[in-house]
């Protein structure tokens, strides 16, 4: 049975003085009221260009999330983790949808770097793909709304989609579908995999639809993309078995990386607001039941599944674990992976790692006023996961305090 009760393993990695960094950050989170103040100001900051913002963010939030500004900054923490068998995920975390069309193809280009730099880097074997990135989100929501009106599988109303759509927007979507091309074959090329975000439910459609497509091109064999189920959505359990019959009708291994999920407010305010049923799982518990019964699904398929366990939650890491174990499957199987995020659950990253099993830490980089929607989300999810803040806190006191002994 896999402990994570390890601080010792959890934070070997960290100095004392970046553990009471790491504690004065995690207190800070801790309380709502400044946390709320500092969540308004920290944009406004950035964009009035306040003196010592930047400053004050790297030495703080960016330095406990971010691996860098840019990908070479992402070099010395990569050879950190290597150093305590943690791999990574690297993830170029600017929001999309800047300059049109250009902005596109900038971010495109952006993706292709990531994919050369990781093949030079022994510990680096996936990076992350944001699909709004190359595209604009209103052909997505035109696309999932035109999908939504078409009956059948997921692909026979993507096609379905593509042909009720004008010559113009089909002719955009060509331009999308071409970058992601270029971006899996130089993946596939490089033998670096490539996960593809999870987007909110009104433009998931086209999303799934294209990485389905191709995750058949280049899943023959070994896997190279990954697609992203959130488990709070309530559908995503059966999508995912009928993701895996697609794949057992075409022939190809499904990649699939299992969150949780991360526009559970959005996602319910929107429902509310124009009327129709939310697609939100209708409590904790049902998502925690999702989560682990899709776990539980991949590993029982794992011939034909590559499964990528991204989850904070120790119960549903140590599941993955002991299924491995009890199976008399290899630790480090090369169709199960865990990770979580840098900065966060150390101790399951860590213990994990030390136990054999394949894991890493998902690590994004980009300019600090670049990077700042991200900061703000990992902060307010450590707030509002329940426990997330006062788990982080009592580890670290707890291994701060074995330090002094």
């Amino acid at each position: 049975m896999i402990s994570f009760e390890n601080t010792k393993d959890a934070f070997a990695y960290k100095t004392t003085e970046e553990l009471k960094q790491a504690n004065f950050l995690f207190s800070t989170m801790g309380q709502p009221l400044l946390l709320k103040a500092s969540l308004a100001l920290v944009p406004k900051a950035i964009r009035w260009h306040l003196p010592f913002t930047k400053t004050i963010l790297r030495k703080t939030i960016f330095r406990q999330f971010v691996g860098g500004a840019t990908l070479e900054e992402t070099a010395p923490v990569t050879s950190k983790l290597e150093k305590y068998n943690v791999k990574v995920i690297l993830d170029y975390g600017v929001e999309g949808g800047k300059d049109g069309e250009r902005g596109f193809d900038y971010s495109t280009d952006e993706f292709l770097k990531v994919i050369n730099f990781a093949a030079t880097q022994s510990n680096v074997p996936f990076m992350s793909v944001k699909v709004t990135g190359i595209v604009r989100f209103g052909l997505l929501e035109l696309l999932d709304e035109k999908m939504h009106a078409a009956d059948g599988t997921l692909i026979t109303r993507y096609k379905a989609a593509l042909e009720a759509i004008s010559d113009i927007e089909r002719q955009e979507w060509e331009r999308v579908v071409n970058r992601l091309e270029k971006i899996c074959s130089t993946a596939a090329q490089k033998k670096v995999g490539v996960l593809i975000d999870a987007e909110e439910t009104w433009i998931q459609d086209p999303v799934d639809a294209i990485t389905m497509l191709m995750m058949d091109h280049y899943n023959k064999g070994r896997v190279v993309v990954y697609n992203t189920l959130q488990l709070y959505r309530h559908d995503r359990l059966a999508f995912l078995i009928d993701s895996y019959q697609a794949s057992i009708e075409r022939n190809f291994v499904l990649g699939t990386k299992l969150v949780r999920g991360a526009y559970m407010e959005n996602e319910r305010k929107r429902a509310a607001d124009m009327g129709y049923p939310s697609p939100i799982q209708p409590d904790k518990e049902s998502c925690d039941r999702d989560y682990d019964a899709a776990v539980n699904y991949c590993i029982q398929h794992i011939e034909n599944i590559a499964v990528i366990v991204a989850s904070h939650n120790e119960h549903s890491n140590a599941l993955a674990a002991e299924m491995l174990h009890e199976k008399g499957l290899p630790h480090d199987h090369a169709h199960v992976h865990f990770s979580q995020l840098y900065g966060m659950s150390d101790h399951i990253t860590f213990n994990l790692a030390k136990a054999g099993y394949s894991v890493s830490k998902y690590l994004p980089f980009g300019p600090i006023e670049d990077v700042v929607p991200y900061l703000l989300r990992r902060a307010q999810e450590n707030s509002s996961v329940a426990g997330q803040t006062g788990r982080e806190l009592s580890l670290i006191k707890k291994e701060l305090q074995r330090r002094q002994n």
